[in-house]
């Protein structure tokens, strides 16, 4: 079987979407003929050309380097999509095209691509657009940038042959856009339970850690509140690895009103996530009720592989939600409620076995049906599945002409 997988980013890029393809792509090339064909800015440029494994070939086109603002972003998403393009049309005809969402329109490219070269299309919905956007406030809601990207995406969505997504939350999105429920499969994303695995917890204060972007899509207000009530407090230490938009602003109130509890690190390698998940107690994943279903938060895997509880402030309807709710692995805190945030704080400082409990069922749980091999083998059968199908159609369609 020959697949060809489009995304702007892949290895060995250290962004999100890069590393769970690759974590697809090197099982696949085992038995069948992998292409990728991404990007080729920032640490990418200087691998142009090369092969990851036997049976993976890199195709990186030229694109304008990726930046966070507006122009520069655009201006890189548009030279990617014409490369894509290109590229998809002159390589080796696939049987299975499969898309991710990055940039954004990527799957109308899978959609037409794989109608012109008589190929199946699966999309890989890693959010859903233009929901995420205007849940945010990028796009004005029911303004006409939404309704019509709204309409092309969908358009894409209808002509897919399967679309994956994240979680019910966003199965839910999607049906309410339409999309039939037989064409969705949910199958959530997942870690690496080898790099990421339960190591003793910190002695001294509790530490709640945030790992990753802080950015539009997450809440900041309840747990910026909880911050304030108890800051400078001895017993409690908050942490934020990583960047995005909602960082800096905590950053400066920190720095205004002299909190000395709060600490804020760069991002961290794959390789060393586990060791940084390990030095906290609990695992903070925030979401803003907007958002819920057009984003699934897959930090939660991470949290869960390193044995440490999920602290989830959302809406209950959404993934980490629903997971806390079911597994106990956690404990949810609605938005707003910061009397609550901080009370539980408290009370899971004077009993820390609570949170020994609440993270080994965490780890059970993902060991279960969240490590990386799980995940994985479920894309796998998808995309097999996929190719099995597309050869009984000829056959079919001869036993009806038959008749």
């Amino acid at each position: 079987m020959r697949i060809i997988l489009l995304n702007q980013f892949f290895w060995p890029d250290a962004v999100a979407t890069s590393q769970i393809l690759t974590d697809v792509a090197c099982p696949l090339a085992e038995d069948h003929e992998i292409t990728a064909i991404c990007g080729g800015s920032g640490a990418t440029i200087r691998n142009s050309g090369s092969v990851l494994r036997p049976g993976i070939s890199v195709v990186r086109t030229k694109t304008f380097g990726f930046t966070h603002k507006k122009i520069g972003r655009i201006a890189s998403y548009l030279s990617y999509l014409m490369g894509a393009v290109w590229h998809g049309l002159f390589v080796q005809k696939p049987d299975i095209y499969v898309t991710l969402t990055t940039p954004p329109l990527l799957p109308i490219i899978g959609s037409v691509l794989s109608t012109l070269r008589g190929a199946r299309h699966v999309f890989w919905e890693m959010d859903v657009y233009p929901d995420i956007a205007t849940g945010v406030g990028y796009f004005r809601r029911n303004g006409w940038i939404d309704r019509l990207s709204g309409a092309v995406i969908d358009w894409a969505r209808r002509r897919a042959d399967v679309i994956i997504v994240l979680g019910e939350d966003m199965k839910a999105r999607l049906r309410s856009h339409g999309i039939p429920a037989n064409k969705i499969q949910v199958i959530e994303n997942w870690a690496d339970g080898v790099q990421i695995r339960p190591l003793p917890f910190p002695q001294g204060p509790l530490v709640i850690q945030y790992s990753g972007n802080f950015g539009l899509a997450h809440e900041a207000a309840t747990i910026t509140g909880a911050i304030e009530r108890l800051q400078n407090h001895p017993d409690f230490k908050f942490v934020f690895v990583g960047g995005g938009s909602r960082r800096l602003p905590l950053m400066d109130l920190c720095r205004q009103k002299g909190i000395h509890n709060v600490e804020f690190k760069e991002y961290c390698d794959r390789a060393e996530l586990g060791q940084s998940l390990s030095e906290s107690h609990l695992g903070l994943v925030t979401q803003i009720p907007a958002t819920v279903g057009s984003v699934v938060p897959s930090k939660i895997y991470g949290i869960m592989a390193a044995g440490r509880p999920l602290l989830y402030i959302g809406p209950e309807d959404a993934t980490p939600a629903r997971h806390i709710q079911r597994l106990r692995c956690g404990w949810h805190i609605q938005t707003g409620d910061v009397d609550g945030l901080v009370r539980l704080l408290r009370q899971l400082h004077e009993n820390r076995q609570l949170i020994a409990e609440a993270g080994a069922r965490g780890r059970t749980s993902f060991e279960q049906s969240y490590d990386r091999p799980i995940g994985v083998a479920r894309i796998l059968q998808v995309l097999e599945d996929n190719a099995q199908a597309r050869e009984v159609v000829p056959v079919l369609n001869e036993s009806i002409s038959g008749d």
